[in-house]
């Protein structure tokens, strides 16, 4: 099964330095993929639009935030497959990522992925964002992160407790999220002010010339 996007002009016009490692994960997601649980069988011939474009989609969105910063550091919450966190880290080598992630099964992948990317920006933890929000209270070493990035990991309900206290003042998270994110910003938000975030907005961020944009949940921290 050929993935409809392979050799396409798209990818280099859109990943740019970025392609060769992606080319590397995009290989082991067709192969290893599916059987390891981290994509759907329908996946597999979508995965450059349905996954890597599309999480490369909040990389603008990143280097906004961080633009001025003197440490470029990248929180990404549930990395799962590595999307978005892998998928930015390789298109922003200026910047740190931290990617946290439970499951023992895919903390692996992420180690095996990022080695075999050349990846040297990227840490993998493994923990949930509630015992690293904690550890920070407690550890003066641990800082606080310029900017959050997460993809289809919970509603903003449970993803503002999740996600902004991980962030400095004046930090931001960038959330991929689906055609519901207005929806969500409403109901969520006692509690993204109760976390100290504001001005929470959707923003649709193009994934590639001619295919579906995505839609991106921006939220600063106070």
């Amino acid at each position: 099964m050929t993935d409809q996007l392979e050799g396409s002009p798209i990818l280099a016009e859109v990943l740019g330095d970025a392609l060769p490692a992606l080319q590397v994960f995009h290989v082991k997601l067709e192969r290893e993929g599916e059987p390891r649980g981290l994509i759907g069988p329908r996946d597999v011939d979508i995965i450059w639009e349905r996954h890597i474009l599309n999480s490369a989609a909040i990389v603008p969105f990143v280097r906004e935030a961080t633009k001025g910063a003197r440490f470029k550091t990248v929180a990404d919450v549930g990395s799962g497959g590595g999307f978005p966190g892998l998928v930015a880290a390789a298109c922003l080598p200026d910047h740190e990522f931290t990617l946290i992630e439970p499951m023992e099964r895919r903390v692996a992948w992420l180690k095996e992925c990022r080695d075999e990317m050349g990846l040297k920006n990227v840490s993998v933890f493994r923990a949930r964002s509630e015992e690293v929000i904690d550890a920070m209270r407690h550890d003066r070493q641990l800082h606080p992160y310029a900017v959050v990035t997460c993809r289809a990991v919970a509603p903003m309900t449970k993803l503002s407790g999740w996600t902004l206290p991980l962030l400095k003042p004046h930090g931001r998270l960038v959330a991929l999220k689906g055609r519901s994110a207005q929806a969500e910003i409403d109901k969520a938000a006692k509690e993204i002010a109760k976390r100290h975030g504001v001005n929470p907005r959707v923003c649709e961020a193009p994934v590639g010339p001619g295919l579906e944009p995505t839609h991106i949940v921006l939220v600063d921290k106070q």
